[in-house]
């Protein structure tokens, strides 16, 4: 019986569950560039080049070993600018009484998926399956295995049970090296005579150029800068971007994977996400490649362990996560956090250095570090009290990575602690003594981090103190903000006092300027 088998932009992997049994003789593959994938939030211009790009390469790929691929292209005549439209649509041309789909990766489209076949024409009635997504390192089922009965569910558990059940960086039964990880010793602040890699990047072919030129036209608007795109497209050029992470970055990563540095995006990290996230690299793969260096002395223990923890650790958690709390997981927002994202994030202008030069980063590369997301605009935001769903919709719009699955959990619960400490066991709240300690951010900036009052002031420093005034009753019980809550209880009224009034006139500025 003829087959159609839906492809989606973030899927694009050979083994995908979808193709497992394909027949070339006989199938269909279908892949369609819609108009609702690229707009139900404003994505990054480059984000949406890159998985253009990557679909058609992919698409080329399938044909080259005589697959039959039915390619929608976005400016297409007739194109539906839906998934159901074009499914819709394709079930009628090829005449199948069957369509197989992997599961995706977002509940909305989960949700939307589940619904097609009831949509589908009465005489085109076709049986829709649906095949869960393999590519992962651990299944929804063994995710909810792990986690039923558990009154908390660590990350740092669920990463220690997948290192026994892969054996990686195990010995005897065992962490190599007597500890499970290196986190201490991977905080080093960037010598500021370090020389760096140079990074790898992909000149745009004919083909990423042209899609480059349909997202200028059709998305102008979006946020981001198309150029210049470096990007790989292909299969082969993701697995030249692991080759040179692993050879040139993976030996230092450890070290200097909380460092920033201006005018340096990238730094010693792998920048890997976007094509693990769309199925160009494998996850088993690029862990077992980092694996490999360590084995052959190319790279420390506590390098490769940062490096797995990051895949087989975080990645795989918050889709556990995510899948297992979703949908009333989005509407958490424990602290009441009710503030509008600030305009800068859309413009980067802000006399803050270190928000303007990740902001910037943003804009060039639809790219920054977790430490940029996390302990910079993520900080920001928390310290400032932004509502949730604003500050996750920008990080789904601006990386190329973003996608709802591991953008969500990320930013809910480990940067905005809008879950109340589902994920992260403390807020990621810090001051400008962190970002100063680990960039040369501050060097350049107008606001002084040493300065705690006044004009001169870091916004960070009073936003940090009256971020643990205003949230002391949800916050003061827990045991690990122990020590900041026993230096604010021994601080004089009149300074805190003054830390209110400042940041409140602060916020006010910036609401003004936002409004």
């Amino acid at each position: 019986m003829k087959t159609l088998r839906l492809v989606l932009g973030d899927q694009l992997s050979r083994d995908l569950s979808a193709l497992r049994d394909l027949d070339p003789a006989r199938d269909v593959v279908l892949m369609a560039e819609v108009q609702d994938e690229a707009t139900y939030v404003r994505h990054h211009k480059q984000k949406i080049v890159l998985v253009l790009s990557a679909m058609r390469h992919f698409a080329r790929s399938l044909g080259r070993r005589g697959v039959q691929v039915d390619y929608v292209k976005l400016d297409a005549p007739g194109n539906r600018g839906s998934l159901q439209g074009e499914l819709t649509r394709a079930v009628q041309r090829h005449r199948v009484r069957r369509v197989i789909a992997t599961e995706p990766g977002e509940w909305r489209l989960r949700q939307a998926m589940e619904a097609w076949q009831r949509e589908f024409p009465q005489e085109h009635r076709s049986d829709l399956e649906i095949r869960p997504d393999d590519r992962f390192l651990c299944s929804h089922e063994r995710f909810a295995r792990w986690a039923r009965g558990r009154n908390t569910l660590r990350m740092e558990h669920f990463y220690r049970q997948m290192r026994h059940e892969t054996g990686w960086l195990m010995e005897a039964g065992e962490p190599l090296g007597g500890r499970w990880n290196y986190d201490a010793e991977n905080r080093k602040a960037l010598p500021a005579d370090l020389p760096l890699p140079r990074r790898r990047r992909f000149r745009p072919d004919a083909e990423t150029r042209a899609v480059a030129e349909l997202v200028g036209r059709r998305f102008g608007d979006h946020f981001g800068e198309l150029d210049p795109f470096g990007w790989a497209v292909t299969r082969r050029g993701a697995l030249q971007a692991l080759q040179h992470f692993i050879a040139d970055c993976l030996p230092r990563f450890g070290d200097y994977q909380d460092a920033m540095k201006r005018g340096e995006d990238l730094l010693f990290h792998a920048a890997l996400s976007p094509y693990l996230n769309i199925g160009l690299l494998d996850p088993r793969e690029v862990c077992e490649a980092a694996l490999a260096a360590l084995e052959r002395g190319d790279a420390p223990l506590p390098a490769a362990e940062g490096f797995v923890r990051q895949i087989l650790g975080w990645r795989e958690y918050v889709r556990g996560i995510y899948w297992r709390k979703m949908p009333s997981y989005v509407r958490g927002n424990y602290l009441r956090a009710q503030r509008p994202l600030p305009e800068f994030y859309w413009t980067g202008e802000t006399e803050m250095r270190c928000l303007r030069e990740c902001i910037a980063a943003t804009r060039r590369n639809a790219y920054a570090h977790h430490i940029q997301r996390l302990m910079v605009t993520g900080n920001f935001a928390l310290l400032c009290g932004v509502r949730p769903a604003e500050v996750e919709e920008w990080y789904l719009i601006v990386y190329a990575d973003a996608f709802e699955w591991v953008e969500l959990p990320n930013t809910h619960g480990m940067a905005l602690f809008a879950d109340g400490g589902l994920l992260a066991s403390k807020p990621y709240a810090a001051s400008g003594a962190y970002i100063d300690r680990m960039s040369d951010y501050c060097g350049a900036c107008r606001y002084d981090p040493k300065a705690k009052q006044g004009a001169p002031a870091c916004p960070f420093n009073y936003l940090y103190w009256d971020f643990l005034m205003r949230n002391e009753r949800h916050l003061a019980s827990n045991p690990r903000m122990a020590l900041p809550y026993s230096a604010l209880a021994r601080m004089d009224a009149s300074r805190r006092k003054g830390i209110r009034r400042e940041a409140r006139e602060f916020l006010r500025a910036l609401a003004s300027r936002s409004s």
